[in-house]
């Protein structure tokens, strides 16, 4: 875990989600400290979702930074708020950007987040994502195959689709948030999110519509950078990711109501993560590891 949020790894922490803690004041709280905040989040994303992820982040309420070079990539992880590392088209350039950002990041106290797009199913993505996942992230963040491949006790999904549920990879969620020292949030019809020391939460709402637009789990790694990178030193990573799932949730949800289909739907989306509300957001998270 990054030092910045001073949390440790082992037995159960007071804070915002434990029982004298409002979960809700605490999701409100992280959501007004992204828009007070507008951190610069550095994106080492893959070249399918750049402008996506880059324009969710700027409706969310943060700045983008969508650095290629490795040197440039280095220097802006070291400057910025947060870091995304997304492996959607790893390449060799990207390869020895990311190694470069996360120590950057590390030394600078930056919060990161790893998004291990289709491990488990390429080789040399997997161990990329598993040298990575030793390195520290505040945060992993994918869907339930991706979640239980990089923590070895599944082969992948099929691409980027996953071919297992969320309770599926719950076992494997805590697991990786143990032994990684990182919150681990899996995407689903209801999101996990698991906290190191097992604490964990789930996030509702969202919409079908978003598994069929490019780029919308891509830039849902980049909102969990943003709120990560809004979050104090004494804060409480496990909510902000779950806060970031929230934001991103609820945009969907609204923008589902109106939308004929995919096209439709992705332009609302970005309406809907400009205007939702604090109260949108903390509406959607609770605590508990069942569905």
């Amino acid at each position: 875990m990054a030092a910045r949020h001073g949390t440790t790894t082992t037995g159960r922490e007071p804070g915002p989600t434990g029982p004298d803690g409002d979960l809700a004041a605490a999701v409100v709280a992280a959501h007004g400290a992204l828009r007070a905040g507008r951190p610069l989040v550095a994106c080492l994303t893959n070249e399918v979702v750049v402008q996506v992820t880059a324009n969710a982040l700027l409706a969310a309420g943060a700045s983008p930074a969508m650095p290629r070079h490795p040197v440039e990539a280095a220097q802006l992880a070291g400057l910025s708020g947060g870091l995304l590392v997304n492996l959607g088209t790893v390449d060799d350039v990207q390869e020895d950007a990311a190694g470069r950002a996360v120590g950057a990041a590390a030394a600078a106290h930056v919060p990161w987040v790893l998004d291990p797009v289709a491990v488990g199913v390429l080789d040399h993505r997997t161990a990329i994502a598993r040298d990575l996942v030793r390195r520290a992230p505040t945060a992993v963040r994918g869907n339930a195959s991706e979640v239980m491949a990089l923590a070895g006790v599944g082969a992948g999904g099929r691409g980027t689709d996953t071919t297992h549920g969320v309770d599926d990879a719950a076992a494997a969620a805590a697991d990786l948030a143990s032994t990684s020292g990182a919150v681990v949030a899996v995407s689903g019809k209801v999101d996990l999110v698991v906290a190191p020391d097992g604490r964990s939460l789930r996030v509702t709402g969202g919409s079908a519509l978003g598994t069929r637009v490019t780029g919308f789990g891509c830039a849902l790694g980049g909102v969990v950078a943003a709120y990560l990178a809004t979050t104090p030193p004494e804060g409480d990573p496990l909510v902000a990711v779950a806060a970031a799932h929230a934001h991103v949730s609820a945009a969907a949800g609204r923008a589902a109501e109106g939308a004929r289909g995919p096209g439709s739907f992705a332009v609302a989306w970005l309406d809907e993560l400009d205007a939702v509300t604090a109260e949108d957001v903390a509406a959607l998270v609770r605590p508990g590891a069942a569905a």
